[in-house]
């Protein structure tokens, strides 16, 4: 899919993350949120913007069936190496730890958020014009 502006759209993920964050109960004792399922939530949410912001970017959906993390990596790794450093990171962290593993502790969801808002901002410094105007 195609969006007029994708960087934009990457962001308003992030919000949406936010918000959904925002439900799960934190303790601030045990510096963690006592519900996994808006941490999975939020998680997915924050990878799939990552990735509306990356595809504008990476030539990466080009044949058959979606594309893997490798694809995403390849491409980052020939196009800009620090856009690699936080694809390789934000997603251990977004998608691996938050939204599979629903990783509670707030250290780990800081920077989910942290890493996705990194992406998004390598990616609209990358992002040519006609794309994300």
């Amino acid at each position: 899919m195609e969006y007029k502006d994708p960087i934009k759209e990457a962001r308003r993920y992030v919000a949406n993350a936010q918000e959904v964050i925002k439900k799960a109960d934190y303790d601030p004792e045990s510096k963690s949120y006592t519900d996994s399922k808006y941490i999975k939530t939020a998680g997915d949410i924050l990878w799939k913007g990552c990735l509306i912001a990356l595809d504008a970017v990476l030539n990466v959906r080009k044949g058959k069936g979606r594309p893997s993390i490798e694809k995403y990596k390849e491409a980052a790794g020939k196009r800009d190496g620090k856009l690699l450093r936080h694809i390789n990171k934000g997603y251990d962290l977004m998608h691996l730890s938050m939204g599979y593993d629903g990783t509670k502790g707030k250290k780990v969801c800081d920077a989910g958020f942290e890493y996705a808002n990194d992406i998004i901002d390598c990616c609209a410094m990358l992002c040519p014009k006609p794309v994300c105007a």
